[in-house]
């Protein structure tokens, strides 16, 4: 495993984990490693974001667009696909056929430690409301993992203010603004978000992504 906290983002919804024009800066930090075969070469790469349709991996290889690959996921399953865009040293790849997010979240969760096993980073666009002081604004929550949470929102709080975020059928700690950019917030909470309070409600969202 590597060391730290991977910032690997699993994408619930039946969408192309691709970067958007909101949050074009990438994260730093320890990504969940993996593995790209190319023209029958298996080369280590890193996984940035993946969702049932595609992945972006972080790899020294550079293939054409539209040249044939398959990804080696953390379940041991290997997807094949093509290469759809490539961005520096990233590469994203269109899946032949849906992989199991559910199935990929399991692994990841069963991988870790008991003392380390914390909900891992997801993406999901969901409504949220987060209150501060006298006010109370709408906002989508963008990603969610144990230790913290990504809000957009027209009218959203200073950094350093204390803030609740309230989302259907989720039981979220109270969290202090850590970083604001543009329409982004960053929320970190004071209490861990424990992976069994949060699975069941990821899977729920996973189904909503598949009807």
């Amino acid at each position: 495993m590597t060391e730290g906290a991977s910032v690997t983002t699993f994408v619930v919804e039946d969408r192309l984990p691709w970067p958007d024009d909101v949050a074009k800066e990438v994260e730093q930090g320890p990504l969940d490693p993996a593995a790209i075969f190319v023209s029958g070469s298996r080369e280590p790469c890193a996984i940035r974001k993946i969702s049932a349709r595609g992945v972006t991996v972080v790899s020294d290889l550079a293939p054409a667009l539209g040249d044939r690959v398959a990804v080696e996921l953390g379940t041991g399953q290997r997807a094949s696909g093509k290469i759809s865009w490539s961005s520096g040293n990233e590469l994203g790849v269109v899946f032949d056929d849906h992989v199991d997010m559910a199935a990929l979240l399991n692994r990841k969760l069963v991988s870790l430690t008991p003392e380390r096993r914390s909900m891992p980073r997801v993406e999901v666009r969901s409504t949220a409301y987060v209150k501060w002081s006298q006010s109370l604004s709408l906002a989508t929550l963008r990603n969610i993992s144990a230790r913290g949470l990504q809000l957009e929102s027209d009218e959203l709080p200073a950094m350093g203010t204390y803030v609740a975020v309230f989302v259907e059928g989720l039981n979220i700690p109270p969290g202090e603004v850590v970083w604001r950019r543009h329409k982004l917030a960053g929320i970190e909470l004071f209490d861990e978000l424990s992976w069994a309070s949060i699975i069941p409600w990821v899977r729920q969202m996973i189904r909503k992504g598949a009807d």
